[in-house]
């Protein structure tokens, strides 16, 4: 996977593709050769010209204005986290030399920050770094991932478990939608970090094991994990249903901390003070109540 002119040119067409004229308030008359608006429309929709549009679906992203992306996230009619995808490739399609390389990553983790996980007591609480992989846990979290850890050991990666692990269908039981956000998700990561490398590999490991990430991959759907509802099939404890926040961590650009929580008083509440019980019993020792996995 690179960011290169084919990735602008199929996310492009992929986009234009799943408007339809209606959509935009275009007569559909005509017959159509593909699904959604022609190019001609698209460049009448966003001010520009045909020529232009044109050019900037073959890949050439050089030299655009920030108006022109705007406009063209507008014809298209854009989500935020498409429209940031957008500025994301045109940001590398003008990067030189110098932007490609990425600075050395951060060793280890602040210890204020584990403090910060630590202290979380009613949500399950995880660190993850951009390429989906835990970093540290709180004890409840450790908990509700316990399933994961025991297929792949102490370093779990989100997607790897999804797409390689048999059993990940049977603890996420809509299995299809974890799969679409998981794959969005990195699109979205390998739009805004085009030249890591780690993320080129978990890409290319993906692709070539997983037909399924294939497919999905090849839709060029991008999205913002930020907020939304997950469900978890717990083998000690059963359905959990569970709200889950995404918080951005500015001195830590790599991270992300997520916090699952159950509406009160509800059952998957009470599950989660079960699922706490039994990690207690579970767990030998209790020294630590973070649990650092890298």
């Amino acid at each position: 996977m690179s960011n290169s002119k084919e990735e602008v040119r199929e996310f492009l067409v992929t986009r234009r593709a799943k408007v339809t004229p209606e959509m935009a308030g275009l007569p559909a008359a005509g017959n159509r050769r593909v699904p959604g608006l022609r190019r001609g429309e698209v460049a009448v929709l966003a001010g520009v010209s045909v020529e232009y549009y044109t050019k900037l679906e073959r890949g050439d992203l050089r030299g655009v204005s920030d108006e022109v992306l705007e406009a063209i996230a507008s014809a298209l009619r854009f989500t935020e986290a498409e429209r940031m995808h957008l500025f994301d490739l045109a940001r590398a399609a003008n990067a030189g030399s110098r932007a490609r390389k990425r600075p050395a990553p951060r060793t280890g983790v602040r210890p204020s920050l584990l403090h910060l996980v630590a202290s979380i007591s009613d949500g399950a609480a995880v660190l993850g770094d951009r390429r989906s992989t835990i970093i540290a846990t709180n004890a409840l979290a450790r908990a509700m991932y316990d399933p994961l850890f025991r297929a792949l050991g102490d370093t779990v990666n989100y997607s790897r478990f999804i797409f390689f692990d048999p059993s990940a269908r049977q603890f996420y039981p809509d299995w299809d939608e974890i799969a679409d956000g998981a794959v969005a998700s990195l699109r979205t990561v390998a739009g805004r970090n085009p030249f890591d490398r780690q993320v080129t590999d978990l890409v290319g490991e993906l692709s070539t094991r997983s037909e399924e990430f294939r497919t999905r991959w090849a839709r060029h759907d991008v999205r913002l994990h930020i907020e939304g509802i997950k469900r978890v099939r717990h083998p000690a404890v059963g359905m959990l249903e569970l709200e889950y926040n995404t918080l951005a961590l500015p001195g830590d650009e790599d991270l992300g901390l997520t916090v699952y929580t159950a509406a009160p008083e509800s059952e998957s509440y009470e599950k989660l003070s079960l699922l706490a019980s039994w990690w207690a019993s579970e767990t030998v020792e209790q020294e630590k109540n973070v649990f650092l996995h890298s």
